[in-house]
């Protein structure tokens, strides 16, 4: 999963969005909350272009006028009566996570799992055991976000981690298509050989 911040970057959002999608990335959470609706829904549309025939999930990080898969809600955002297809949230502890699970939520993403350059000081980080804790409390799918890179993703899936999010890791990198390579094969690789704690 791949959360955007166009602030981190000096390269078109959509050129960094269309090149990781190419090099594997399989859902785009577009987080521009910011923006003016009229701009939000211009670049959801230009995401969603170069995304949807590559067969990558576009969630929006607000309600927007622009059909895409999914909303993906701050903590303490109320989910919507007219519910989307997919509904994450973004979760920092572990009440958070079991308040999702009964809202019915598709899945959470939980952070900071690591420390991370995109929000220093929003944390402490959680850590993989946490992580693990969790997971092992819950039947909710959790993505694991914060920090995570190349050389952790494999350990975020072995504490129980449905999956990863990237956000800095991407959005800073000189090399898109390779930064996300490396990750494709970790994850790969921890799904070869999952060694999950039990």
């Amino acid at each position: 999963m791949l959360l955007t911040d166009a602030s981190q970057t000096r390269r078109p959002l959509v050129d960094v969005v269309s090149e990781a999608v190419s090099a594997g990335v399989t859902t785009v959470v577009v987080r521009e909350k910011h923006l003016p609706e009229q701009h939000r829904s211009s670049l959801l549309s230009q995401i969603s272009d170069v995304a949807t025939p590559a067969g990558c999930l576009v969630i929006a990080a607000s309600r927007s006028s622009v059909p895409v898969d999914g909303l993906h809600l701050a903590a303490d955002e109320k989910t919507p009566i007219d519910r989307p297809t997919i509904v994450g949230r973004s979760c920092h502890s572990f009440e958070e996570v079991q308040a999702a699970e009964r809202q019915g939520c598709d899945y959470v993403t939980l952070s900071p799992i690591f420390l991370t350059q995109s929000k220093p000081g929003y944390g402490p980080a959680l850590g993989t055991d946490f992580l693990h804790q969790v997971a092992r409390s819950v039947s909710i799918p959790i993505v694991a976000l914060g920090g995570v890179d190349s050389t952790n993703a494999r350990s975020c899936i072995t504490a129980g981690a449905s999956g990863v999010a990237v956000m800095g890791t991407v959005m800073r990198s000189s090399s898109v298509d390779r930064t996300v390579r490396l990750l494709g094969q970790e994850l790969a690789e921890s799904s070869m050989y999952p060694d999950r704690h039990d």
